[in-house]
């Protein structure tokens, strides 16, 4: 079994090498993948507009090149956004979507989900988009959101795998042989209950099962759990994980 830091330098080559995503590729693959997913962050983004901040210091971690910051820099241009991830290579692609979206983002820089450049109670809001169930080192990563998060700021976890611990090595199993290239992982929601709590922050999960950019099978799924909500606790299920930091 890969310990985290051979996991993390998978991960943080990936995006050296990838023939799509590297910093050199302009592959048109990479450019409709990512507008497919921008769809999906859209639908999760107008879910809960209410919560969004307009204003303010937004953090973006996970963010591999960074479209999804110059997303939220379109539909909030009065916010300061940063994005960051751990990979350098993602990061210098951020010049591209910047161009595709025409916005300017105002900071970016490579970091771990647990270790940013960002100081304590500085940052009103927190956000990524299919990226925690990579960030492996959960508990620190809380404390890091935690630590830099204002009183009352909220983190979003949005369109994550999620499972009940009962059903973890399965839903594990499923998603890295769905994409072997990189090692991936799914979120126990009972853990990031226990976590939340541990480091200050109250959890909210808002089971999401999206039927869009879905397989058949995957559409079937995820139509029955739509319709059925006891399941989406159940089984395994997308979800999007809101915390917010205790008022001291």
């Amino acid at each position: 079994m890969p310990n985290i830091e051979s996991k993390q330098k998978i991960e943080i080559e990936y995006w050296r090498d990838s023939e799509h995503e590297s910093p050199e590729s302009e592959s048109i693959h990479n450019i409709i993948n990512k507008a497919s997913d921008a769809g999906v962050l859209l639908d999760c983004l107008n879910r809960h507009h209410d919560k969004l901040a307009a204003i303010g210091n937004i953090l973006e971690l996970g963010a591999g090149q960074g479209w999804a910051s110059c997303v939220y820099k379109r539909l909030f241009p009065n916010a300061h956004v940063t994005a960051t991830d751990i990979s350098e290579f993602a990061i210098r692609s951020l010049h591209k979507w910047e161009r595709l979206f025409e916005v300017k983002i105002d900071n970016s820089y490579a970091c771990t989900s647990y270790e940013t450049n960002e100081k304590s109670t500085s940052i009103d809001q927190i956000f990524c988009f299919a990226a925690a169930h990579h960030f492996l080192a959960h508990n620190r990563t809380l404390y890091e959101i935690s630590r830099v998060l204002k009183p009352g700021g909220m983190a979003f976890y949005f369109y994550e795998p999620a499972t009940p611990r009962y059903l973890y090595s399965l839903a594990h199993w499923r998603v890295n042989r769905k994409r072997p290239q990189v090692p991936e992982d799914v979120l126990i929601t009972s853990e990031l209950h226990k976590l939340a709590k541990q480091n200050g922050l109250d959890l909210h999960v808002d089971y999401y099962p999206s039927l869009i950019k879905r397989g058949a099978f995957e559409t079937v799924y995820f139509f029955i759990l739509g319709r059925i909500p006891i399941l989406q606790r159940l089984l395994p299920c997308s979800a999007i994980f809101i915390f917010t930091k205790k008022s001291t």
